[in-house]
């Protein structure tokens, strides 16, 4: 190995112990901002090292074929200590204030949803409720009134065929009390109107 690789790999143990510091600041503080559990902190210890530890050994494969020297543990010596030396605050001052931006952001995005989806839906399912409600109770007013109105003439139709239509009815009558036609009716308009209630009631 000549002299050139030994000082890339040096250089690049420098650089990857300055990023293992990074790395170990910002685990350090998400997992503080994220309250994990004191139960998790270990395994999430032997994750870091093993993935800093492929990491590392990627970096050697491509600059000296994996070889491990003595310069390679002192170049990532002098690269964390270097890190926490001059960098270790500002790093994590700079996480956590991503940190907070992003939950920022995240809280106003979520309020937009709001503002911009749910409450739009909201107001158009009461709408909706209202206008169907008015049509409804129109349509109801309509049908009473014109039944209001024909009544005098259904009342004349019946005088002028009750001849005619009572010898049909003595006949019919046994099978229609059998039907219960009434009775159903009245049931079926007690479930609507406790229906319509449940509906429309107010909240």
């Amino acid at each position: 190995m000549n002299l050139s690789v030994q000082f890339e790999t040096l250089a690049m143990m420098l650089l990857s112990g300055i990023g293992m510091g990074i790395a170990f600041d910002s685990y350090r503080v998400v997992s503080n901002r994220l309250h994990i559990g004191r139960i998790w902190i270990p395994i999430m210890d032997l994750l870091y090292w093993l993935v800093a530890t492929l990491l590392i050994f990627r970096v050697l494969l491509a600059k000296n074929d994996g070889e491990v020297r003595i310069y390679v543990f002192l170049g990532l010596l002098i690269g964390t200590g270097f890190y926490f030396w001059l960098f270790s605050s500002t790093v994590i001052s700079f996480v956590v204030w991503l940190i907070e931006t992003l939950h920022k952001l995240f809280r106003f995005l979520i309020r937009c949803f709001q503002l911009l989806v749910i409450r739009p839906l909201l107001l158009l399912y009461k709408l909706a409720r209202v206008l169907l409600g008015f049509a409804v109770a129109l349509s109801l007013f309509t049908i009473k009134l014109i039944g209001q109105l024909l009544r005098p003439f259904w009342l004349l139709l019946c005088w002028l065929l009750r001849p005619a239509i009572r010898p049909i009815w003595r006949r019919i009558e046994p099978w229609w009390r059998r039907l219960d036609l009434a009775g159903r009716f009245i049931r079926g308009w007690a479930r609507c109107k406790t229906l319509w209630k449940s509906w429309f009631r107010e909240d």
